[in-house]
This record gives C-alpha cells, sequence and structure tokens, in this order.
C-alpha cells in the first residue's frame, strides 16, 4: 500500500537529519537514533535504527511485533542472535562492515558488539519499528505470575529482578558493578551482607 500523503503540501518531507532524532542514550559511545514516518512524513512502509555501540554492549533481547529487521554493519563488529521460534535453535551470526543478519517479524533477538566503534543500521519494513523489551517484560510481569507459572519462589524471583530497570535498550548499565547497586540488590534479598551465598560485586 502506498502513501496517501498529499505531495503538493507544503509540510511534505523529503529529507531528515537522523543525528537529531535519539531514540535511547547511555552514554556518547553507546546510543540509539530513529527515523520512522513521525520524523519523515514521505516514508513509505519503511525505517530505521541507528545504532552505536562499544565493546560488550548489547541491544537487549526484544522481539518487533510490526516488522522484521535487517541489520546492517557499517563498522565494528557485532553477533546478532536470534531464536528460532520452529527449531527453538539460537543462531548467532558474526557479521562485519558490509555484511548483513535478517531477523523476521516477531522474533526473539539481541546484538552484541565485539569491538568499539560499531555502527549497525538495522532496517525495518513498517513505518515505525515497535518493540517489545526484555526488560519490560521482567518488571511488568507480576512476580506472582512467573512463580505459579514456573514453580518458582517467588521471593527469590523478585530478588533476581529487582536490579532490572524497564526499558533498559543498552545493557549493561553504567553502574552495574556499582557497589550501590549491589547494596541496593542485596537489601531486597534474603542474604546476610557477608554470607558465603550473597552475591558479589561482579555478580
Amino acid at each position: 500500500m502506498g502513501n496517501t500523503l498529499d505531495y503538493t503540501s507544503p509540510t511534505t518531507q523529503f529529507a531528515f537529519d537522523v543525528n537529531q532524532s535519539p531514540l535511547f542514550m547511555k552514554d556518547q559511545y553507546n546510543y540509539i537514533n530513529v527515523l520512522g514516518i513521525k520524523q519523515l512524513n514521505t516514508l513509505d512502509h519503511v525505517s530505521l535504527l541507528d545504532i552505536f555501540l562499544s565493546k560488550s554492549n548489547v541491544v537487549e533481547p526484544h522481539y518487533h511485533q510490526n516488522a522484521a529487521e535487517l541489520v546492517y554493519c557499517i563498522s565494528g563488529s557485532a553477533i546478532v542472535s536470534i531464536l528460532n521460534p520452529y527449531t527453538k535453535q539460537l543462531l548467532n551470526y558474526t557479521i562485519t562492515p558490509g555484511q548483513v543478519a535478517n531477523v523476521p517479524q516477531a522474533w526473539w533477538h539481541y546484538e552484541m558488539a565485539l569491538k568499539d566503534h560499531t555502527h549497525l543500521l538495522a532496517i525495518f519494513n513498517a513505518p515505525t519499528p515497535e518493540v517489545i523489551l526484555g526488560s519490560d517484560l521482567l518488571k511488568f510481569t507480576p512476580a506472582s505470575v512467573m512463580a505459579h507459572t514456573y514453580c518458582l519462589d517467588e521471593n527469590l524471583w523478585k530478588q533476581v529482578t529487582t536490579p532490572v530497570n524497564p526499558t533498559t535498550y543498552i545493557g549493561p548499565y553504567l553502574d552495574c558493578h556499582d557497589e550501590n547497586r549491589m547494596k541496593t540488590y542485596r537489601q531486597h534479598t534474603s542474604y546476610p551482607e557477608h554470607s558465603p551465598h550473597a552475591p558479589t560485586s561482579s555478580f
């Protein structure tokens, strides 16, 4: 279906600076810019995410409910990991400049940078890339439901998921190994501070 925009209108846009459209910023080396129909109204069922990552940073596990995703490597290197829902296999594809990995619509996947200054372009066959993030699933699904469904200890599930921030986008967190973060985590657990089973700062 083509775009029904009035191309004679003075509001019609044919160019846009994606650098001026941040979606998420972790720091100056790890951030994502977005281009969709909200930014450029002449787009016809295409959108993109401009992704910048330093080594070991991860675009968190997620899926796009409305689009397939083609991941193109511009610089650096990354592993694109895709869970095939039909074979139950986790597929891992290392891409370098000029190489792509294709993620079918609604398949669970994530990307990890193998080098600093990794630059990926994620292209979608939809006017806006919608997303369901793993951090949101972990944070907003009631602990009681997870515990009942999977025969888990509800308190332990709460303890494990306490450090998760909703809408993470790029992990790990800047304060992932920060002692204050771990103290907050421990306050939500039943472990004594010096218990041999207590999590350490390298957890």
